[in-house]
């Protein structure tokens, strides 16, 4: 321990918690008690009563004690520092090497200084003398699992990489299994999941591999390969998916389940060739938990009126918006709130991506005839009171699904157009009769995906309030992104939903066969949220920026 460390005088944790009027004599006396019967540690219990946040703890130790309190999520982590400390210590002892302040000495971040049995521990496992610094222990849990992530360390052959090589396919096959090749497509797979990507893009360029990921619906660089890698590489990844390694010239699809810790994660591989070699696609699906309807961030009034959708006894409910913009989960949260003991549910999926206890799914699956149709028309046939058709890519499809919709079912779908209004043209190009559509349609949504600001660097600013058409106000507050280590300086972290509804009844339907200006005016006129409005919203609510609803829904609209 350093000599500045050694000087302290240490007092218990409950006693600096009271000394400061943050924790009454009872309270202690309680949290002790509940320390005697559960061995736990007592900020954890103080945490668990309700008495004090982890901040405050973190806090009053930095104060009483004269330690710097670092922000995490703001500090840059030395990667050398890291290295002095076993990945297994820093998570027992909940300590964190931050930097080396001069010669010898390691700046150390604890969530508990006065823990002199630790302190004595690392002093052991460092080898060198350390200052203490106080950290958020719920920062402290982020922050361990960045400074200790997996790295992707290539081994590269003796031979010169630059030199052209016509190699056998078994010898392909050998350098797709050997241990180097299958440790990097695990790292570029285990990266890829820490940060939170949906997508991989495995990129065949004229000199080397370019391995992107998309986060939080935008792409950015995780690793550019030597070229000598590509076919190893290629290969690996076609071997996990169960295809046809031999076979460069077709595009080829494949899946394969894998665990990240305890979390199973599904992968779907599509494998397309290019000029440059094969391009790979691998889609990230997570079992995360589901959400409810109230859990999506939709305002008060979408919600009543997707969920007045919902009630009604027949009719076709669109949802709307391109790849990746949340369509599947604003499904399966309304199917929830379908699924109820009165009713038979039934979908047809493409592919099933979660299973829904009480709910027959069907995956389609064209090799064996079973396409999204050929479904519709068994399923129909079973009389259900409610289905979901995962998409309606074809005239056919969409003409049984809206004839569904006239009959007595409540039918769930999405549409890849931008607008709402745009379902209504998309559904007529593909051959379905105005009339139909103005008696099947019950509710098109269209949404987006926006990416949430990071509540730990965003910056506020005012713009005048008559800009944005915000009435009672001379100003208002928005934010936008700043950058820290927590958000991996992007300014964003996680994403969040904007929705447009527009309910078919009125005088939109009797404009279902004009053009879709004409049906947009009149759905503003009655007071249709769109999507420009919803994004405001999140923007007033420090949600998200301007420039991200202008990202997503271009200068035409905000």
């Amino acid at each position: 321990m350093s000599a500045s460390l050694a000087e302290l005088r240490w007092l218990p944790i409950g006693t600096l918690l009271t000394d400061a009027d943050l924790l009454t004599p009872e309270q202690l006396e309680q949290a002790l008690a509940t320390k005697e019967e559960t061995g736990q540690r007592l900020g954890e219990i103080l945490v668990d009563l309700g008495f004090l946040t982890r901040r405050q703890i973190a806090a009053v130790l930095a104060e009483q004690y004269g330690l710097e309190l670092l922000d995490l999520a703001r500090t840059e982590i030395d990667p050398e520092a890291v290295a002095m400390l076993p990945e297994r210590v820093a998570r027992r002892y909940e300590a964190l090497p931050i930097r080396f302040l001069h010669g010898d000495v390691l700046l150390l971040g604890v969530t508990d200084p006065t823990n002199l049995r630790a302190a004595d521990d690392l002093k052991l496992a460092l080898g060198s003398n350390f200052r203490f610094a106080v950290v958020d222990p719920d920062q402290l849990e982020e922050a361990l699992g960045r400074a200790y992530r997996r790295r992707i360390e290539l081994v590269v052959s003796e031979e010169d990489p630059d030199k052209p090589a016509a190699l056998r396919l078994e010898d392909i096959q050998d350098m797709a299994s050997s241990a180097p090749t299958i440790n990097l497509v695990n790292s570029l797979l285990t990266r890829a999941v820490e940060e939170g990507a949906s997508d991989i893009h495995v990129e065949p360029q004229p000199n080397e591999l370019l391995v992107r990921a998309r986060v939080d619906g935008v792409v950015r660089e995780l690793a550019t390969l030597p070229k000598h890698m590509q076919a190893a590489v290629t290969t690996r990844l076609k071997i996990m998916g169960g295809l046809d390694i031999s076979e460069r010239r077709i595009a080829q699809d494949g899946r394969v389940s894998v665990r990240f810790g305890d979390e199973p994660i599904d992968l779907r591989i599509a494998i397309l060739p290019t000029t440059d070699g094969e391009q790979i696609v691998l889609r990230l699906s997570r079992h995360e938990k589901r959400l409810g309807l109230t859990e999506l961030g939709m305002s008060e009034t979408t919600l009543e009126l997707l969920g007045r959708a919902l009630e009604q006894p027949f009719g076709v409910i669109i949802v709307c918006g391109p790849t990746g913009s949340g369509k599947t989960t604003t499904l399966y949260a309304a199917l929830e709130r379908l699924n109820t003991p009165d009713r038979v549910v039934m979908t047809i999926e493409d592919p099933v991506e979660q299973r829904i206890r009480g709910v027959s799914q069907i995956e389609v699956n064209p090799k064996a005839g079973l396409t999204f149709a050929r479904g519709l028309r068994t399923i129909l046939r079973s009389d259900p009171d409610a289905l979901l058709v995962g998409e309606i890519r074809d005239e056919e499809t969409a003409s049984i699904a809206v004839r569904a919709g006239i009959t007595g079912h409540i039918v769930l779908t999405t549409l890849h157009t931008h607008t709402a209004v745009g379902a209504i043209a998309r559904l007529r190009d593909m051959g379905v009769e105005p009339g139909l559509l103005s008696t099947a349609l019950n509710s098109i949504i269209s949404q987006r995906l926006v990416r949430r600001l990071c509540t730990e660097c965003r910056e506020p600013y005012s713009l005048p309030a008559a800009k944005l058409g915000v009435e009672d106000a001379d100003e208002v507050t928005l934010y936008r992104a700043g950058s820290c280590e927590r958000c991996g300086t992007t300014g964003y972290l996680g994403r969040v939903a904007m929705h447009e509804v527009m309910p078919i009844h009125g005088e939109i339907r009797g404009l279902i066969e004009t053009s879709a200006e004409q049906i947009f005016a009149a759905a503003t006129r009655a007071g249709m949220t769109t999507l420009r409005d919803d994004g405001l919203r999140l923007c007033l609510a420090g949600v998200t920026s301007l420039e991200e609803v202008r990202r997503l829904t271009g200068d035409r609209i905000v």
